[in-house]
């Protein structure tokens, strides 16, 4: 697979080392190992990305990148990753977890009449914050080790494929 269409997929190294957020990182977005593109890597930033798409918080990006450089993962496919979480897609993704939270936490849904006040807000977040981060949770590291292990299976399929291909044609 995935090493050319990945490559394809992936931004340029300047554009990310040239982002306006990432920069702060300074010296350590020089790293080479957060450039190159294997099977180890690719599945490291499939976890990272996946993990960080689930995270409810602003800048996720960052916080992506923070992770890419720390397991020393394929920084730009960390960072792409994490745009799975979009406002089309984020509505039903927090409401899945919401849902699952409260499944594993045993509480009923509570669906409350919208109202646009603090008291409302502040009665909303604290009955339905446990069981939506919870959610948030357990499907960031669901998605982050089955992303991890599709990744390296796939790699390790191509690879074979390849292989084989070539010992058929000799």
């Amino acid at each position: 697979m995935p090493k050319k269409t990945l490559k394809r997929l992936m931004p340029d190294p300047g554009t990310i080392k040239n982002h306006k957020y990432l920069s702060m990182l300074g010296h350590r977005l020089h790293d080479n190992n957060l450039w190159h593109l294997n099977r180890h890597s690719a599945a490291g930033a499939f976890a990272v990305g996946l993990f960080c798409a689930w995270l409810p918080i602003p800048f996720q990006m960052v916080v992506a990148a923070v992770l890419a450089m720390s397991f020393r993962v394929n920084l730009p496919l960390s960072v792409v990753l994490v745009w799975l979480t979009n406002p089309l897609t984020m509505p039903p993704m927090f409401y899945f977890a919401y849902r699952l939270g409260s499944f594993l936490l045993n509480k009923p849904h509570h669906y409350q009449h919208f109202e646009m006040s603090l008291s409302w807000l502040s009665s909303a977040m604290t009955t339905a914050a446990p069981p939506f981060l919870l959610g948030c949770l357990v499907l960031g590291l669901v998605s982050s080790a089955t992303g991890y292990m599709v990744i390296h299976a796939m790699w390790r399929w191509s690879v074979s494929r390849r292989w084989k291909l070539r010992r058929r044609s000799r």
